[in-house]
């Protein structure tokens, strides 16, 4: 399911930050990814809320260090693909 959950996140990272042919794996993280800054942080994450319809904590902000983590709280919130 981190599969098919992945696919459906890539195209908000792609569209966030501005790179069409960006490549989102488990392992992606802000030292990874050009211009992932705190501005472009909170944009990522203003827009998984709204494209799931989801609320993260700070404490869950927080715990995030990758894309593997990111996807284990929208599935612990009950996000399917």
């Amino acid at each position: 399911m981190s599969e098919e959950l992945l696919g459906t996140v890539t195209p908000i990272f792609r569209s966030v930050f501005g790179q069409p042919d960006l490549v989102v794996t488990e392992s992606t993280n802000a030292e990874t990814v050009e211009g992932w800054d705190s501005f472009a942080h909170i944009n990522l994450i203003v827009a998984l809320e709204e494209a799931f319809h989801v609320s993260f904590t700070t404490k869950e902000l927080g715990e995030l260090t990758c894309v593997g983590d990111l996807l284990r709280q929208l599935k612990s919130k009950g996000v399917t693909p």
